[in-house]
């Protein structure tokens, strides 16, 4: 299924783009702008609207017409997470049979050579990469310039966080840890990692999916002059909101559960649970109880795949 856009077409690649809408509507329009101005490379949308209206579909299909951008749409009718989301989205490209699946988040906005940039980076084997992220609205502060997952904190840095970038985030490299709210995959990948654990629902998802790419020896490569702007935590009201304080905690002591062995799993935990019990006493009543039960809940959480892949 090809895009009906403007772009010039790439013989044996079509790129799916999954997005998931939550609380969208007012950064769709950046979203679908880039996108019609991609070059280089043929695209097919899926858009998965998690919103409790339909209010978000009828936007995105209003704007893909618009752009003469090639979509699907389907509407839940209820938030079933991100990762749910990613799969539904997932599914539908590999149906279609598109080479590459792009994750993407709608609350970003990039040039018309990004998109291809990613693609041709993927050569002599490479079959994962990653743009460079800034910060949406400012003169070029970065958000991601590669990252790491830590093997003994399950904390997930990002090189370069809130500094101008002056390059010091551009040596070509892979990465150890990347968000796949703007990740391209080959879709052969997806057939040997399997799908997102849907049990994060938001949060973690991403460090889950990439740890298991990388038991099996799979690198991300880091593109620095692939470029985004992402109007970060749009969706979810910010890293100190109820809803992101709990999220985060529960799926950081799932994912440790998880994930990790032995000494490595207790001392994780315990450096995750004194640091945050550190934090709590100097939490207002709500944040430091949702916190809390974020933590309880990770331990609760049965040590399996949501669907068996």
């Amino acid at each position: 299924m090809e895009s009906s856009t403007k772009h010039s077409p790439t013989a044996d690649k079509l790129v799916g783009i999954v997005t998931v809408l939550y609380n969208s509507d007012d950064v769709l329009d950046g979203f679908f702008a880039s996108l019609a101005t991609q070059s280089n490379v043929r695209l097919h949308l899926y858009v998965i609207d998690n919103g409790a209206t339909p209010s978000g579909t009828e936007i995105a299909r209003e704007l893909a017409v618009r752009h003469g951008i090639a979509a699907d749409f389907v509407f839940n009718n209820a938030n079933v997470g991100v990762a749910r989301g990613n799969n539904q989205g997932i599914e539908l490209a590999l149906r279609d049979g598109c080479t590459h699946v792009l994750l993407a988040n709608n609350d970003t906005e990039f040039a018309s050579d990004t998109i291809s940039k990613l693609v041709d980076a993927l050569v002599d084997g490479e079959r994962v990469a990653t743009p460079k992220i800034t910060y949406h609205g400012t003169d070029s502060l970065i958000w991601f310039g590669g990252g790491a997952i830590s093997p003994w904190t399950a904390l997930v840095p990002h090189f370069g966080m809130l500094e101008r970038d002056n390059g010091q985030c551009d040596g070509p490299r892979h990465t150890d840890y990347a968000p796949t709210c703007f990740m391209l995959l080959e879709a052969s990948v997806l057939r040997q990692v399997g799908r997102m654990d849907e049990r994060y629902f938001v949060y973690y998802d991403d460090a889950d999916f990439v740890w298991r790419m990388s038991q099996q020896n799979l690198r991300i490569r880091y593109v620095a002059n692939s470029i985004v702007e992402h109007k970060v935590s749009t969706s979810t009201g910010g890293a100190d909101s109820p809803f992101t304080v709990y999220w985060t905690n529960r799926n950081r002591i799932y994912f440790i559960r998880k994930n990790f062995r032995g000494l490595r799993r207790l001392f994780a935990l315990t450096y995750a649970l004194s640091t945050r019990l550190l934090r709590v006493v100097s939490m207002r009543g709500p944040l430091a109880r949702r916190m809390c039960a974020g933590m309880w809940d990770g331990f609760r959480l049965p040590l399996r795949e949501a669907r068996p892949r």
